[in-house]
């Protein structure tokens, strides 16, 4: 890519996500959702500013993670703890209903088992990204709600990660391998439990690494640092960069420097995650929603039932919360979007030959909706609570 033509992308991308993101705000809707619907705008749909290539991919990447960084910075690990038990139930019925519902609507059209089966996977995972920007914007990310949808689409992504492991493994092999399951799920979930025991036990070490640097950004540099690296070791071992960098977020927070952190944070993090967030919206294809076509008869149905059973799959899960102190229609909201987790399962039952090009537009259609629904009306859930 060019460099001219990269930064011709990048204005377009801060200009056009910054002036539908305050115009959002002023209409009393969350900041992401004017950023998604600038994606669309300036999208190969419409304007067709901006493509989605290679390089943005990484920022917009580099922006999720830090993204996730910045919520487990936030996030009070005995209230995760807490919630736990309702996290875990809500996860479960979040992967199970909707992978049900999603393989029975994919086979009533007559696809093939094996891609019935990744269609109901793709509608397992949910983006903590989407939620978690929503409940921050509004101040509740560590309200029990907060808590609740963090830990259980943190879990709903390592369940979803050893259900696409074996959708892979099935696509490469024609075999399934257990022991690349069990790899996966066990390396998640090994992340996550070191997070809470180093970052009891040896936080302080990296407040004793702080303290003895007087270089500029020296903090900054260092944390953002120590989040990219969890994120490399994920990857490395196969598990989502994702979690690796929520972990490194839970790690810091038990630190002296936690608040400071996080303040120094914010700016690197508005540079990045706008541009995840305006490239999902220009993933969408508009042109996979025109009727006047008739190729895309069967997208639309496909489409439209997997939207449905995608959004009732979720909302169902809200009723896994154990306490009933708790909005379960908030949590079961706040379960709903796809967002970058969709886009990831697609794009590899793409690559891998799993999924057609038409299934995968009708998937990109499901992510798209469930993603833009999902801050109007969590934000309006939690507005009448307030007010309540």
């Amino acid at each position: 890519m060019e460099l001219k033509s990269f930064l011709f992308s990048l204005i377009v991308i801060y200009v056009s996500a910054r002036l539908l993101g305050e115009l959002a705000v002023r209409i009393g809707q969350s900041s992401v959702l004017g950023e998604l619907l600038a994606g669309v705008l300036v999208g190969p749909s419409l304007l067709g500013l901006v493509h989605s290539t290679e390089t943005l991919t990484l920022l917009g990447e580099i922006g999720v993670m830090l993204l996730l960084f910045e919520v487990g910075l936030e996030s009070d690990l005995q209230s995760f703890l807490r919630v736990g038990p309702s996290a875990a139930v809500v996860a479960l019925i979040g992967v199970a209903v909707p992978f049900a519902l999603g393989y029975g609507v994919a086979a009533m059209l007559h696809v093939t088992t094996v891609q019935a089966i990744f269609v109901g996977a793709t509608l397992t995972a949910t983006s903590v990204a989407i939620s978690a920007r929503v409940l921050s914007d509004l101040g509740r990310l560590q309200s029990h709600e907060g808590n609740i949808i963090l830990g259980a689409a943190v879990l709903d992504d390592i369940l979803g990660l050893v259900i696409l492991s074996v959708m892979v493994g099935l696509a490469e092999s024609g075999t399934i391998s257990w022991l690349a399951i069990a790899q996966t799920a066990g390396l998640a979930i090994l992340f996550l439990s070191a997070a809470v025991v180093f970052g009891h036990r040896y936080a302080r070490l990296f407040s004793k690494l702080v303290n003895r640097l007087n270089t500029r950004g020296a903090l900054v540099i260092t944390a953002f640092t120590f989040a990219l690296l969890l994120g490399y070791v994920a990857e490395a071992v196969r598990v989502a960069p994702l979690v690796g960098a929520f972990a490194a977020g839970l790690i810091l927070a038990r630190t002296e420097h936690q608040g400071l952190i996080e303040e120094r944070l914010q700016p690197i993090t508005d540079v990045f995650v706008p541009i995840f967030f305006v490239l999902v919206g220009v993933a969408v294809d508009l042109s996979h929603l025109n009727p006047f076509h008739s190729q895309n008869h069967s997208i639309l149905l496909l489409a439209g039932g997997l939207t449905l059973v995608a959004i009732v799959g979720k909302l169902v899960s809200g009723w896994g919360v154990l306490d009933r102190a708790v909005n379960r229609w908030v949590v079961g909201v706040g379960m709903v979007p796809r967002g970058e987790v969709g886009l990831i399962f697609a794009g590899i039952g793409l690559g891998a030959h799993i999924i057609t090009e038409a299934q995968y537009g009708a998937i990109l259609v499901v992510i798209a909706v469930t993603t833009f629904l999902t801050p109007v009306f969590l934000k309006r859930l939690l507005e009448d609570r307030k007010r309540g």
